[in-house]
């Protein structure tokens, strides 16, 4: 990791850290947790009322997110879930319900304070298919082939090494997985330095991948059934948008026969599409 890619990270880190402070620092208040500030854009009011409900207001105050990728990414009973960049849980709270008790919903963050207001808001919750890793999305800790989905909420644009994140996302995957990311996307005329002067990098913008970036990296991690949709617009040219994409199935192989082609293969074959 380059030196401005540690710093950018620690940037991030520092922000994460302090919103998680700023919760905790009000959940005693005598009007609740004061949420962290930000514009229409971006927040816990993109969710459903009836979401929202179903959560602890220290959860919903620490929303930084730019979706809702669990009512999108086909949640069904029994799921494996892992949410990258897991915040104060909002989402790992969400899928949990939605995955039931037979179902486990994992959160994953680099911030050690954004961890322990998680665990503190799936105790609210009486959440106990919930498991939160400490690590980074570039290195997910966890064994190959043991998720189903993965979700995201405005995360994936925060990271100095994309690639890496589109490779272990689809590295942790079960054949046939999928992802269901909200992310801040950029129109594709619009160079680096053109989303560096729309907003910084550590609030969602100046990192944000293009459409055919976004499009071009997770074929080249092997994904398939790739499809970007804009949502609302969070600057000039960005966009909040809905990714969807498949692991491919094991039995989608390279010459018609599943015993001949690893992972590998399958990952070549994505890539050259």
């Amino acid at each position: 990791m380059t030196e401005q890619s540690t710093d950018l990270r620690e940037t991030v880190r520092r922000r994460y850290a302090a919103a998680a402070r700023q919760v905790f620092e009000g959940a005693d208040a005598c009007c609740g947790p004061e949420a962290v500030e930000v514009d229409d854009s971006f927040g816990s009011s993109l969710y459903p009322a009836d979401d929202r409900d179903l959560l602890p207001a220290a959860a919903l105050a620490a929303s930084l997110e730019c979706g809702n990728p669990t009512a999108v990414a086909d949640l069904r009973a029994g799921d494996r879930v892992l949410d990258l960049g897991s915040g104060g849980g909002i989402d790992v709270l969400l899928s949990a319900r939605r995955v039931g008790p037979t179902g486990k919903a994992y959160g994953l963050d680099m911030t050690e304070e954004m961890l322990a207001l998680a665990l503190s808001n799936a105790r609210k919750a009486g959440a106990t298919n919930v498991e939160f890793l400490k690590g980074t999305i570039e290195a997910i800790p966890l064994p190959a082939g043991t998720i189903d989905v993965v979700v995201s909420n405005c995360v994936v644009n925060l990271s100095t090494d994309k690639p890496a994140v589109f490779a272990e996302t689809f590295r942790v995957l079960v054949p046939g997985g999928r992802i269901g990311i909200s992310d801040v996307v950029a129109d594709d005329h619009l160079t680096t330095a053109d989303r560096a002067g729309r907003g910084d990098h550590v609030g969602c913008i100046a990192g944000a991948l293009s459409f055919a970036e976004y499009r071009r990296e997770l074929a080249a991690a092997g994904f398939t059934q790739i499809e970007i949709t804009p949502t609302h617009a969070v600057a000039d040219g960005m966009h909040a948008a809905v990714v969807r994409a498949t692991k491919p199935p094991a039995s989608a192989s390279c010459c018609g026969v599943s015993a001949c082609c690893g992972e590998g293969d399958h990952t070549t074959k994505g890539a050259s599409r």
